[in-house]
């Protein structure tokens, strides 16, 4: 699962990592404690004149599909399953046709105690190198109907990211067997290989493309490294890179 991330680097940076480019317009807010329904940035890439660019948009975290008749449905889908997201109504046009990256420099995930009663423990789970994550993502445009055409919120931009299971407890990684710990979910990484391929939006066969990057998204995981992190992430209201530093959880 995925439902708070980091993504407080400046567009240029983001634009030269994604190797995308983006309008001279566009703006990104810093944040260390991203909730769902804010805006975040995307990557994603369009047939112009017959040639593919990469492009950084902003969109609203939470998948609004074309024929949903009121916004609202996208507080519930922030992540898609990757078991199933072929099939459900919510995803399953966006998965053939549009497909994008998330860009996060980490994220959260909360460890369970041991006890029904006992607190849960937020860990930030980041690349060890401090590059970008860049998650398996949907996208769709949703037109709203009370505007005119040609008003500026006519259309709406929204992005849900790709889940799968955790890593296997008996994994070779050590890195791995603390995510399968830590969480029965995990949000889908990408490669740099696998990110051509999943962007690519002259591919249609959304159930390859998804085996592709549930089968390669352990070995990124791998890459990355974990710490405990201060409870003030849990209220969304914080926001500061003090809340990536680690915290003991002794008090």
């Amino acid at each position: 699962m995925c439902g708070r991330y980091v993504m407080a680097k400046a567009i240029g940076d983001l634009v030269a990592e994604a190797e995308a480019e983006a309008d001279a317009n566009l703006e990104l807010r810093q944040s260390w404690n991203v909730a769902p329904t804010t805006d975040v940035p995307i990557v994603l890439e369009r047939l112009v004149e017959g040639e593919v660019h990469r492009q950084v948009h902003v969109a609203k975290w939470g998948l609004v599909p074309g024929w949903a008749k009121d916004p609202a449905v996208g507080v519930r889908a922030f992540n898609a399953r990757s078991e199933t997201v072929i099939e459900k109504p919510t995803f399953r046009a966006a998965v053939k046709a549009r497909r994008c990256a998330v860009p996060a420099e980490g994220y959260y995930e909360w460890l369970a105690g041991d006890t029904p009663k006992a607190k849960k423990r937020p860990f930030y789970v980041h690349p060890a190198d401090e590059s970008l994550i860049f998650f398996a993502g949907l996208y769709e445009w949703w037109k709203d109907p009370s505007k005119d055409d040609g008003d500026p919120g006519q259309w709406l931009l929204s992005t849900s990211i790709l889940t799968g299971p955790s890593p296997d407890a008996n994994s070779e990684s050590p890195v791995l067997q603390e995510l399968h710990g830590l969480h029965d979910r995990l949000p889908i990484p990408l490669d740099k290989d696998s990110m051509a391929e999943w962007l690519d939006p002259e591919n249609k066969n959304a159930a390859e493309l998804v085996e592709m990057v549930r089968s390669g998204a352990l070995d990124v995981a791998s890459t990355w490294a974990l710490r405990e992190v201060d409870a003030a992430v849990g209220n969304v209201r914080n926001d500061g890179p003090e809340l990536t530093e680690e915290h003991s959880g002794l008090f």
